[in-house]
């Protein structure tokens, strides 16, 4: 039996007794003609406190434009955002990666409650984008994903100085700021750098959290795998959303749904992608996440198998030398790809929303002669992928270090232990940090944050401030896929869940082993049980309300902080 493209909406649009439906609808501009389609959503995050999610509201009306010109009939919705560089350094960042699940929930819910037939979703900044890959997970109608685009780069206005000359990124912003606390540069060069950083409408720059879940999902294939790539103000960032109004309707048509196309080779692939890029920390917390809403078992463990197999290829920001927008210019993800396939690497016959093959798609990558952004194999960037995942004495559970552009992959050193990032800040500001130190940032887990805050206020300090290499970092909370340096995030257990990072003082011995897989603090385990005895757990900072809620609900970060996982609330 052919599939019905209107599975769902005739149930809650067609017949005499969905007259009040209908008519509620009409009020708003549809008719008898357009309701008798194939019910699209297209759902994006425009939100006007940021330039990550600018342009959604018009690549939300091309892609209607591809879905009539397909036949179907779209439905715009809009869900909320929340800006990690905005809010950095302050509560409001707490609130970030609660985004992620409130923006999965909201648009799951009107999926579900319209009934829609197919679904499209535009996302942005770094939490939306695995949020509205979760939604398709979770409702599992026919659709695809696009991503809004990466920013340009900007160029500062004066010349000279530290930041003259350079392509600049968000990050350039953190580490000017870190500069200017340690008198490196003056308030005008700072001033310049923040003025010029970020030219336009698009998601930061780099390979940070929101580039590198854009080219993971279009390893994982359900993103049409070079549309992701292209710049927010190129114009041919509007010609691909057309067609993704298009291929909506083509794949509704055909009965394709998410979880038909995604599967555990998909996630290799995905993960493939992040390592070969050095792309986000963040990518483990989220592909866990989609990975549990598209019913696919994925472990922790799986990241650190297939970055040891997987060499570093592109050179990009943060740890490199290229934005966003030059690795569109020298193939994307397409060369990657045909890399990865070259060395075994990729699943190649994982099939994506396109109708073809992930290997098929490769095979047609257009390579521009003399790029210098994607190397080739034989020249790899590094060896290995770019994260790693070590557990010990102080991460029983897993935790997560960004090895791109390391040169070490050791250290050995005092702990300096803080209760909240807003005091590691102010102890590299002061100057009271030294080399070879280890700063210890705890109680910014999920639970204990709650929303397990980005460090990037303090990395970005460490950098201006010259620390970057003789400073390590360990917290339970989570970095900017902007950072850069040895620093070690999403330490399970958290201190809020009496982790061994609880019972730390200043002073106790870390030992950092990259090549063992290895954080240890010098404590027995008596030493460290005995110490959690007398442990008492900060009050909650909510008692009511969505960060409450959260906190109640989420699970550790090697379960990729859900909220929906068996056991997992209070």
């Amino acid at each position: 039996m052919a599939f019905d493209p209107r599975h769902r909406s005739r149930q809650i649009l067609d017949g005499p007794d969905r007259t009040v439906a209908r008519s509620m609808m009409k009020a708003v501009g549809f008719t008898d003609e357009s309701l008798s389609r194939p019910q699209i959503g297209v759902a994006h995050c425009w939100i006007g406190t940021m330039p990550c999610n600018w342009n959604h509201r018009e690549l939300a009306g091309l892609v209607a434009q591809g879905v009539r010109d397909a036949g179907g009939t779209p439905l715009e919705i809009n869900t909320v955002a929340i800006n990690d560089a905005i809010t950095t350094g302050t509560e409001g960042m707490k609130t970030s990666l609660v985004s992620r699940e409130v923006i999965a929930d909201s648009v799951e819910l009107v999926a579900r409650g319209h009934m829609l037939d197919g679904l499209v979703t535009i996302s942005g900044c770094d939490k939306t984008i695995p949020a509205m890959a979760m939604a398709l997970g979770r409702v599992n109608v026919p659709g695809l994903l696009l991503y809004g685009g990466s920013i340009a780069a900007g160029r500062c206005a004066g010349e000279g100085g530290m930041f003259a000359g350079r392509a600049l990124t968000v990050q350039d912003v953190y580490e000017a700021l870190g500069a200017f606390r340690t008198g490196r540069i003056s308030a005008a060069e700072l001033k310049d750098v923040e003025d010029h950083a970020c030219p336009g409408a698009g998601a930061c720059g780099g390979q940070f959290t929101a580039n590198t879940m854009a080219t993971a999902c279009e390893m994982l294939g359900i993103s049409a795998l070079g549309w992701n790539g292209i710049p927010a103000a190129d114009a041919g960032k509007a010609e691909a959303a057309v067609a993704c109004g298009r291929l909506a309707v083509e794949l509704v048509n055909a009965g394709t749904t998410p979880r038909s196309l995604v599967t555990r080779r998909s996630f290799e692939n995905a993960i493939a992608g992040v390592m070969a890029t050095g792309g986000s920390t963040n990518a483990v917390l989220h592909l866990l996440a989609m990975a549990h809403d598209f019913g696919v078992p994925l472990a922790l463990g799986e990241f650190d198998r297939i970055s040891r197999r997987t060499p570093v290829l592109a050179d990009l920001r943060p740890w490199g030398t290229y934005t966003a927008p030059e690795m569109f210019a020298a193939g994307g993800m397409a060369v990657v790809g045909k890399r990865l396939a070259e060395a075994g690497l990729l699943h190649g016959g994982e099939r994506t929303v396109t109708g073809r093959s992930l290997g098929e798609m490769i095979d047609g990558a257009v390579e521009p002669p003399g790029q210098t952004v994607i190397r080739p194999l034989a020249r790899a960037l590094k060896p290995e992928g770019g994260i790693a995942i070590l557990h010990g004495n102080l991460s029983p559970g897993g935790c997560v270090i960004k090895l791109s552009g390391q040169s070490k992959s050791s250290h050995d050193g005092p702990a300096r232990v803080f209760e909240r990032e807003e005091d590691a800040f102010a102890a590299v500001a002061e100057g009271t940090i030294k080399p070879g130190d280890v700063m210890v940032l705890r109680n910014e887990g999920p639970k204990g944050g709650p929303g397990m805050r980005e460090m990037q206020l303090v990395t970005g300090a460490l950098q201006g401030a010259g620390l970057g290499e003789s400073v390590a970092l360990v917290t339970d909370g989570r970095f900017s896929g902007a950072t850069r340096g040895f620093v070690i995030g999403h330490v399970v257990p958290e201190a809020a869940e009496r982790g061994p990072i609880a019972a730390l003082a200043d002073g106790d011995r870390i030992t950092i082993d990259v090549e063992r897989r290895r954080l240890d603090v010098a404590l027995t385990e008596a030493q460290l049980a005995d110490r959690l005895l007398s442990w008492t757990p900060p009050r909650p900072r909510f008692a009511t309300g969505v960060l409450a809620k959260y906190a109640r609900l989420v699970a550790d970060a090697s379960h990729g902080a859900v909220t929906d996982l068996p056991g997992s609330g209070a």
